[in-house]
């Protein structure tokens, strides 16, 4: 990284409320104890790929640099392994903060251009809330014909031998008793949203 990179980095922007938006939830209340020490960058498995290390991330973080962070690629590419939380020294639950990150990208309107993986994961929720577990064809189907037709293309001889074999099923198999999952995934949602305000007030 560059002179120039590394000050865009660390040039606060004194972005307050999106400071305190991070601090204030149950996952990044120890963002500001990061020493920038470097150990999650370290131990991470897809470091050499991020858009900025996670270390660099969390300060642009403390600089309240948010549409720099909400834009990054880094929390999009996180492999969600857990490796930089067990092993910071500071206990920051960093994979949560990275969680964090994306939902916040997404209500923001910030998602970085370079990958479409929220689009993925939306296709992947409504299937679930569709039929209480994923259905594999109309996840392609959703997510591809629209943002990847050609590949969908290609892929299609593949999907149609695991068909034929019986390792792709054709038709969705909807879990017993949906209702009440949906009922249960939506009272997470409404309790994660009053535990987010309960700890801003």
């Amino acid at each position: 990284m560059n002179n120039n990179e590394s000050n865009i980095i660390a040039k606060p922007n004194n972005d307050e409320t999106f400071i305190n938006e991070i601090v204030s939830t149950s996952e990044g209340k120890r963002v500001l104890s990061c020493i920038q020490c470097g150990t999650c960058t370290s131990t991470c498995p897809v470091n050499t790929v991020f858009g900025h290390s996670p270390r660099q991330l969390f300060l642009m973080v403390r600089n309240g640099k948010k549409k720099e962070v909400l834009n990054d690629l880094t929390p999009w590419i996180c492999a969600s392994c857990y490796k930089c939380t067990v092993n910071c020294p500071a206990q920051i639950k960093i994979t949560e903060v990275m969680y964090k990150l994306k939902r916040m990208s997404i209500q923001n309107n910030l998602v970085t251009k370079k990958l479409d993986t929220h689009l993925f994961y939306s296709a992947f929720i409504s299937q679930v809330m569709k039929y209480g577990r994923n259905y594999e064809i109309g996840l392609m189907l959703k997510y591809m014909t629209f943002h990847h037709p050609i590949n969908l293309i290609k892929q299609t001889p593949v999907g149609i031998k695991m068909m034929m074999s019986g390792s792709l099923p054709i038709v969705p198999d909807k879990i017993k008793k949906l209702n009440e999952f949906r009922k249960i995934v939506n009272h997470a949602i409404r309790l994660e949203k009053k535990e987010n305000i309960d700890l801003i007030n």
